[in-house]
């Protein structure tokens, strides 16, 4: 499903962004990709999205590859994906059920299936009730859950979270991360960017942690993850 191999990422004064790194995630799984900030975590979720390209190796998303993408490929490999990021991006000027279906509209979806899959989705995240409400009417934790909402309303094979908790409190925080493992729980792999170990703790999913742009730690290789996370 997502395949990076070999791959280096080069900022334009020389210094690594990634070193090395392969990484495979597999249909449905769930991936805490860990590390302090700077270590490369958002570069490899960008590489994923196709919002930057390696220097060297390959990114292969779903069918498509860094080797040979053409600007054509990239919005549709970008709706087999479902992106969520720290600061939410919701549009101010939109209602809750308005921001989910605008990602339906840059698509072209037909107006006579917008508004039954964004309901669907806002059911699925628990704000129904609050389809009509604004942006700056909703807590943090349930502007995250609309910007969920966004990412899930194509049905993608993959959700990418950028430190989606970052900026929420521990009750929001929570249940949050509760959503996302019940998005995974109906088949959609979830790969979660985050450096809050205690988060991490709270689920035996496979963890993979970069430091200084390479993968030092991936616990399907080098178990027992439990030991590992309490020394790291």
């Amino acid at each position: 499903m997502i395949r990076l191999n070999k791959v280096f990422k080069a900022f334009p004064k020389g210094s690594l962004a990634l070193k090395d790194v392969s990484l495979h995630v597999a249909k449905g799984e769930f991936i805490f990709l860990t590390g302090h900030s700077g270590a490369g975590k958002s570069t490899v979720l960008r590489l994923v999205y196709a919002d930057q390209l390696p220097t060297s190796g390959t990114v292969r998303v779903s069918g498509f590859s860094t080797a040979g993408l053409k600007r054509r490929d990239i919005p549709r490999l970008r709706r087999r994906l479902g992106i969520v990021f720290q600061d939410f991006r919701l549009l101010e000027d939109r209602t809750a059920e308005e921001n989910v279906a605008f990602a339906l509209e840059v698509t072209g979806t037909r107006r006579s299936v917008i508004s039954a899959k964004v309901t669907r989705v806002l059911t699925q995240v628990g704000l129904a009730t609050k389809a009509n409400q604004y942006p700056r009417e909703l807590s943090g934790g349930e502007q995250q859950r609309v910007a969920i909402a966004r990412a899930l309303v194509n049905d993608p094979l993959v959700l990418l979270a950028d430190e989606p908790t970052g900026n929420l409190d521990e009750r929001a925080t929570r249940g949050v991360f509760q959503l996302l493992k019940d998005i995974n729980a109906t088949g959609t792999a979830v790969v979660l960017a985050t450096h809050d170990l205690d988060l991490v703790r709270q689920a035996p999913f496979r963890t993979v942690e970069l430091q200084d742009g390479a993968i030092v730690y991936d616990s399907r290789e080098d178990e027992p993850a439990g030991e590992a996370l309490v020394e790291r």
